[in-house]
């Protein structure tokens, strides 16, 4: 069986749990790359045009690192998770980008277009196909393996719950999860946060059943769904927190509008945007960072 090597960029982060556990219970071999470090991102830049997004260029950079060391690279390819709406289109065209950069790989790949109706359970068939899987073998890993991560998500949640109760600040931590849990990004402002003993809520630990009750309090409609569910926990957590810290990486289009959104709604909530683009020092970073502390330990408002 070959061995397929796992990108720990972008979609890695919201499909982590779904991904390992399909492949543990086929016995399916996966290599994981390696966490970012600043080599992952000249080798992306390397490759990239210079427009390119700083969280698309480190996607590029962990192919760099893994690709000679698995058989085939998983790229699956997003279009809408819900039908009116749509992801970034960078999920849109990331396995033609792929495939173009690296004409010589084997690619992974599946298809999730729910307005065309290519739902999430076809496109994990579709992957067993491609493996030379039997079809009622791939289903019922696939039905387990969902199982999985919604657990997951719900142990999430609940700790979420737990986390609003403590006798302690709190921060919302806000952004995509491929730049809130990446070590050049997210990490840096995580290590700051919890030496400065804040209780740090995450988007994904708002329960997922609120999301569209809480995203009408900022718009009717949102077209971008993965910014959906961001400004959504903004309006779930805005008056359960101190405040409010929005990660983003430059240039990302989607970000630039429901970032100009969250600031409009924030009403008296205290938030600190911080763009990434130039990951070469901390010092701006946490020269932000320490005069948003000042300010929430001073009760400015800015």
């Amino acid at each position: 069986m070959p061995t397929i090597g796992l990108i720990k960029g972008l979609l890695y982060y919201r499909y982590e749990t779904l991904w390992k556990s399909f492949f543990d219970i086929l016995k399916i071999p996966y290599q994981e790359s390696k966490n970012s470090t600043l080599k992952t991102l000249e080798l992306g830049k390397n490759k990239c045009v210079d427009e390119t997004c700083l969280s698309l260029k480190l996607f590029i950079g962990h192919i760099e690192q893994l690709k000679d060391h698995c058989d085939l690279i998983l790229i699956p390819r997003i279009f809408s998770l819900e039908k009116k709406e749509q992801v970034c289109t960078n999920f849109n065209a990331l396995y033609d980008i792929v495939r173009n950069l690296y004409p010589e790989r084997t690619i992974l790949h599946y298809n999730i277009d729910v307005k065309r109706n290519d739902t999430e359970e076809k496109a994990f068939l579709f992957l067993g196909k491609q493996l030379g899987l039997k079809k009622e073998k791939v289903l019922a890993a696939y039905k387990i393996a969902k199982t999985k991560e919604l657990e997951e998500q719900k142990r999430k949640e609940l700790k979420g719950q737990k986390k609003l109760t403590a006798k302690k600040k709190k921060i919302l931590l806000l952004g995509h999860p491929y730049n809130i849990k990446d070590p050049l990004i997210g990490k840096r402002v995580i290590a700051y946060l919890q030496k400065q003993n804040i209780e740090i809520l995450y988007e994904e630990e708002m329960p997922r059943d609120q999301i569209n009750k809480y995203i009408k309090k900022i718009s009717p409609r949102v077209h971008w769904t993965m910014n959906k569910e961001l400004l959504a926990a903004f309006a779930y957590f805005k008056d359960k927190v101190d405040g409010t810290i929005v990660i983003t990486a430059f240039p990302c289009g989607p970000d630039s509008l429901s970032n100009e959104m969250i600031l409009r709604k924030r009403e008296t909530q205290k938030v600190l945007l911080l763009t990434f683009e130039d990951l070469t020092s901390d010092v701006a970073i946490i020269t932000r960072l320490e005069s948003f502390m000042d300010m929430l330990k001073g009760g400015i408002h800015l």
